[in-house]
C-alpha cells in the first residue's frame, strides 16, 4: 500500500478540495493530510473533506491502522509520523512559529514507504514541506508540487520548485491523475537478488543512456548497482509517461537538462547531522579519544570524508573531534583537515555555504547548536571554528586518485550503490589512503567483505574499522587492480623542442650570454591562470613554494609557503583589478631554513593573447636590513643639533602617547558597538521569533476564515431550504421571540396579519389582523408563561374559520426562545360540517 503525504497552510481547503474530486474512490492508496491549524480550536476539515470524496474520511487518533482508499486528517495541536503503517500522534514545539507539521510527515514517510512514498505541497504560505520533500526525494519517492499560478497562496509551492524537488509541477485537479500514471508505470521494488546473468542484461540495456550520461557528465554508472540504476532511470521515464526505454533515450539525446536531472538522480544521497547516534558516541567517547592520545600534539590530523553530499557529516565529523579533545585534553590546541568531497557540484556548493534549516534542531542537541552553530532569521550557519577544518571538492572516488597519509576515512552509504567488483576495487585504496591503524567508517550496511587482512573490526555492528599493517606497496598488483583499465591515465608525451647545435650556439655570442643570464640571475617566477593554478615555472621556486600533502594540486594558494600566502592572496586579487603591478615588499616567509624576507612582484596580463587572463608572479630575495644605525658622534660644540634630536624624541613620544590614547578610545568605542550590535542582534531575534509567530497564526486564522466561511455558505443554504419548504406548505406560520416581537413569517402569514419585512421585530400588539382574535398576544404570552399548547378555532372578518395553534419555540439546546403561531385554513371543512349538520336537522 502506497501512503501519500499531503500538505497545504493557507488557501489549502480550495485546493484540497480540486484534488479529492478528481481523486477516484479505489486507487488502493492511504492519503494523510496536514494542514496549518489553530492549536485551540476544534478542526472542521475532515467533515467539509468528506463532501467532496467517497472515501471516508477519519481525524488521525494515536496508533490508528491506515488503511487503502481513506483519508487520515491531522487533529490541532498535533505532529503526525507513519510508523509501520500506523498514525503516531505527537505534542509539537511550543514556539508557534517554528512549527512544520508538513516536513514532520514527509520526513517519516521517507523512512517508513522508501521509494514507494508519494508527498504532495498544495496551497500555503512560507517554506513547510520543502525539506520533506528533499527526504521523500533522496530515497526515491515521487514528489509533487501545485501549480504555484493555480494556488491561492503560492509560497509554499514556489519553495518547493526552487530547491530542485519536485518531480511533477501541475494544477491540484491534474494531480491526482499524473499520480496514478506514475503508480502503473512504475514497478514494485524487487528485493530479491538478481542473478548474474540479469545484472548483465540490464547494464546492456542501459548503455545508450549510461553513454549519454558519460558523454555530457563525463562520470561512467556501469559500475554502479544494476537494480538501483534501472529503478531510478525508470521513475524518470515514468514522470515523463514514457514506456519504452528507446524512446527515453531519445528524449535524452534531444534534452540536455534531462540528462543533468537524470544525473542528480543517480546521485541522491541521505545525510543527516550525527546519523546513527550510537556510532557518533562510541566514536567520541571511546576511538578518537585513543586516536587522539597517539598523536603528537603538534600532528595534524587528517580526515577525508566520501561522499560528503551536503556537508552534513563532514561538519558532524569536525564537531565529534572538538568535543573528544575537549573530554580528553581541554587545554589542547586542535590541528584538524577534513577532506569532503562529492561527485555533485550543487552539493559541494551547498555544503561550503555551511547553512543549515531551522529544521536540524530535530537531530542536533541544544548544546551542540549554541556551541557550534549561530542562529540567523531562517536558518543556522556554521561556526567558522567548525567551517574552516573541512575543505570540501568535487571529486570523483572511482576516477580521480585518492587523499593520502589519512587518520579517517568516512564513506558512509556510499559503497551501497556500487556493485561487488567496484567495492573491491575501492576499499583497498582506502587502506592504501589510510596511516596504520587509522579508522574506517561505513554505513549501517556496509562491510568491508573478505578484506579481513587489510582492516580489523572494532565495533562489528558500527561497522567501524581499523586499518591493518598490510603493506600495499609491496603488492602493487593489488593496488593497480583498484584501478579499471578504462581509467589508467595515458602516458604523458613528451614536448618535442628545437634543439640547438653546440656550434650554432658558440657562433651567437649574444644568445649564449642571454641562456647563462637567464639561467643563472633571472629570478624565480610562475605564470599562473585565471583560477589561479600554476601553468609555468622559471627559475627555483622551492624556496617560496612547495607542493602540499595529499592530492596533487598545483593551485598557488595551496602551494604558498608560510607567510606569504595571505599577502599573495590579496595581491592577486588587487592586481586583477589594475593595469600597474602590485609590490610586496619585504614579505616574511617561513623557508627551510629559517625565516626569509621576500620581494614580490604581481603583474596581470590583458596582452598578448597568448598571456591574456594570465598573471605572473616574481621572486626576490629582499636585501638583508641593517639591523643598526651606525652612531655618529656630535662636535661638542654641537648643541644645536643634540637639542633638535632631543625635540624630535620628545615630539615622537608625545605622538606615541596620542597614539595609545587614541587606540584605547578606538577600543572602548569598538566594545560599546559590539555591545549596541548583540543588543541589535538580541531585538532582531525577538522580532523574528514575533514575525515567525504572527506568520503562524495568520495561516491558522486564514484555515479557519477558510472553514467559517464554508460554514456560512451551508447556513444561508439551509436558511434558504428552510424559507423554501415553509413557502410551500402553504400554512401561515408566525415565528415571536421572547417579547413576542416578529421574527420570520411566511408568505402565507402576511394575506391574514399585515405583515411586511420591515415588521421584522415589531411587537405582535402592533399588527392589524383579519382575526377575530383579540386575545391572541394573551394567549401567546401565557404559552411562553406555561409552555402550554394553546389551539383555537377563529373566524376572520371575512367569514373564513383558521384553526390557531400557539406552540413553544423550543431552540437546539432546549431553550425556550418565543413561540410559533400556525394558521391552517379550515373553512371548508367548517362549511362541510354546517352543511352535515343543517342536513341532519332536515
Amino acid at each position: 500500500m502506497r501512503i501519500v503525504g499531503i500538505g497545504a497552510s493557507a488557501g489549502g481547503l480550495a485546493s484540497l478540495e480540486n484534488f479529492f474530486r478528481n481523486t477516484p474512490c479505489d486507487t488502493g492508496m492511504a492519503f494523510l493530510v496536514v494542514q496549518h491549524l489553530d492549536p485551540t480550536q476544534k478542526a472542521l476539515l475532515p467533515e467539509l473533506l468528506q463532501r467532496y470524496t467517497e472515501m471516508p474520511v477519519y481525524e488521525a487518533k494515536q496508533n490508528m491502522a491506515i488503511r487503502a482508499d481513506c483519508i487520515y486528517v491531522i487533529p490541532p495541536n498535533r505532529e503526525l509520523r507513519v510508523l509501520n503503517n500506523t498514525v503516531q500522534l505527537d505534542q509539537p514545539a511550543e514556539h508557534r512559529g517554528l512549527r512544520l507539521p508538513i516536513n514532520v510527515l514527509f520526513s517519516s514517510l521517507a523512512s517508513a514507504q522508501n521509494e514507494q512514498a508519494i508527498a504532495v505541497v498544495l496551497s500555503g504560505m512560507g517554506s513547510d514541506g520543502t525539506l520533506g520533500l528533499q527526504a521523500i526525494k533522496a530515497t526515491g519517492g515521487l514528489t509533487v508540487v501545485q501549480t504555484p499560478e493555480s494556488a491561492q497562496f503560492d509560497a509554499m509551492p514556489k519553495s518547493a520548485i526552487a530547491a530542485g524537488c519536485s518531480d511533477i509541477v501541475a494544477p491540484a485537479d491534474a494531480l491526482p491523475a499524473r499520480i496514478l500514471a506514475y503508480v502503473r508505470r512504475v514497478p514494485e521494488p524487487d528485493h530479491r537478488s538478481g542473478q548474474k546473468n540479469e545484472a548483465r542484461s540490464t547494464v546492456k540495456q542501459l548503455d545508450p543512456v549510461l553513454h549519454l550520461l558519460r558523454e555530457q557528465t563525463r562520470h561512467d554508472f556501469s559500475q554502479y548497482k544494476p537494480t538501483t540504476l534501472k529503478r531510478r532511470i525508470e521513475r524518470r521515464m515514468a514522470i515523463h509517461g514514457i514506456s519504452e526505454l528507446a524512446d527515453y533515450t531519445h528524449f535524452l539525446s534531444d534534452n540536455k537538462q534531462e540528462v543533468e536531472l537524470l544525473f542528480r538522480e543517480l546521485l541522491i544521497g541521505v545525510t543527516q547531522f550525527f546519523r546513527d547516534p550510537e556510532t557518533w558516541r562510541y566514536l567520541i567517547d571511546t576511538e578518537l579519544p585513543d586516536l587522539l592520545s597517539k598523536l603528537p600534539k603538534e600532528h595534524t590530523i587528517r580526515a577525508w570524508v566520501v561522499g560528503c553530499s551536503t556537508g552534513e557529516e563532514a561538519y558532524s565529523l569536525a564537531m565529534a573531534f572538538t568535543e573528544a579533545l575537549a573530554n580528553t585534553e581541554p587545554g589542547r590546541e586542535l590541528h584538524l583537515q577534513i577532506f569532503a568531497s562529492d561527485i555533485s557540484p550543487e552539493a559541494i556548493s551547498v555544503a561550503r555555504r555551511g547553512q543549515f534549516p531551522l529544521s536540524i534542531e530535530n537531530s542536533v542537541s541544544a548544546d551542540r547548536l549554541t556551541r557550534f552553530f549561530i542562529k540567523q532569521d531562517n536558518h543556522y550557519q556554521i561556526k567558522p571554528s567548525i567551517r574552516d577544518t573541512v575543505l570540501f571538492a568535487q571529486h570523483d572516488v572511482i576516477l580521480d586518485p585518492p587523499f593520502t597519509k589519512l587518520d579517517l576515512i568516512a564513506c558512509r552509504n556510499l559503497l551501497i550503490y556500487f556493485d561487488l567488483t567496484l567495492q573491491r576495487r575501492i576499499l583497498p585504496l582506502f587502506h592504501y589512503s589510510l596511516l596504520p591503524n587509522g579508522l574506517l567508517m561505513l554505513g549501517s550496511s556496509e562491510t568491508v567483505g573478505r578484506l579481513n587482512h587489510l582492516f580489523a573490526p572494532l565495533k562489528p555492528k558500527m561497522r567501524l574499522y581499523r586499518s591493518k599493517p598490510y603493506e600495499s606497496v609491496r603488492h602493487f598488483e593489488f593496488l593497480l587492480e583498484s584501478f579499471p583499465p578504462i581509467y589508467t591515465l595515458p602516458k604523458e608525451q613528451p614536448v618535442p623542442t628545437e634543439t640547438v647545435t653546440p656550434q650554432g650556439a658558440t657562433n651567437n655570442l649574444q644568445s649564449a650570454a642571454d641562456h647563462v643570464l637567464l639561467q643563472v640571475y633571472a629570478p624565480a617566477a610562475v605564470v599562473l591562470n585565471a583560477e589561479a593554478d600554476i601553468v609555468y615555472i622559471s627559475g627555483r621556486t622551492g624556496k617560496y613554494l612547495e607542493p602540499a600533502a595529499g592530492k596533487a594540486n598545483w593551485n598557488i594558494h595551496a602551494m604558498a609557503r608560510e607567510g606569504l600566502r595571505g599577502p599573495l592572496y590579496t595581491a592577486l586579487k588587487q592586481a586583477s583589478e589594475q593595469p600597474e603591478p602590485v609590490e610586496l615588499r619585504s614579505v616574511q616567509v617561513q623557508t627551510d631554513s629559517g625565516i626569509q624576507a621576500v620581494d614580490v612582484t604581481i603583474q596581470a596580463f590583458r596582452e598578448p593573447d597568448a598571456l591574456k587572463n594570465m598573471t605572473m608572479v616574481v621572486f626576490r630575495d629582499a636585501p638583508a636590513q641593517v639591523s643598526a644605525r651606525r652612531r655618529k658622534t656630535a662636535p661638542a660644540g654641537d648643541t644645536g643639533h643634540t637639542a633638535q634630536i632631543q625635540q624630535y624624541e620628545e615630539e615622537i613620544e608625545r605622538l606615541r602617547t596620542e597614539a595609545k590614547r587614541s587606540r584605547e578610545e578606538l577600543q572602548a568605542s569598538n566594545e560599546e558597538l559590539q555591545s549596541t550590535n548583540e543588543e541589535l542582534q538580541s531585538a532582531n531575534e525577538e522580532l523574528t521569533t514575533s514575525k515567525e509567530e504572527m506568520q503562524s497564526m495568520n495561516e491558522e486564522l486564514q484555515t479557519i476564515n477558510t472553514e467559517l466561511q464554508t460554514k456560512l455558505d451551508d447556513l444561508a443554504l439551509a436558511q434558504s431550504d428552510m424559507q423554501n419548504v415553509l413557502n410551500s406548505i402553504e400554512i401561515a406560520v408566525l415565528f415571536l421571540d421572547q417579547d413576542l416581537n416578529v421574527r420570520r413569517y411566511t408568505e402565507r402569514t402576511a394575506t391574514i396579519i399585515s405583515l411586511r419585512e420591515s415588521d421584522i421585530g415589531r411587537p405582535l400588539s402592533d399588527l392589524t389582523s383579519s382575526l377575530r382574535y383579540p386575545e391572541l398576544q394573551d394567549d401567546a404570552r401565557k404559552t411562553l408563561d406555561t409552555l402550554a399548547v394553546s389551539e383555537k378555532q377563529i373566524t376572520t372578518k371575512d367569514d373564513r374559520w383558521f384553526s390557531v395553534r400557539i406552540i413553544p419555540y423550543r431552540r437546539l439546546d432546549n431553550m425556550i426562545d418565543g413561540v410559533v403561531i400556525t394558521l391552517v385554513d379550515i373553512t371548508d371543512t367548517k362549511n362541510l360540517e354546517s352543511s352535515l349538520r343543517h342536513n341532519t336537522q332536515n
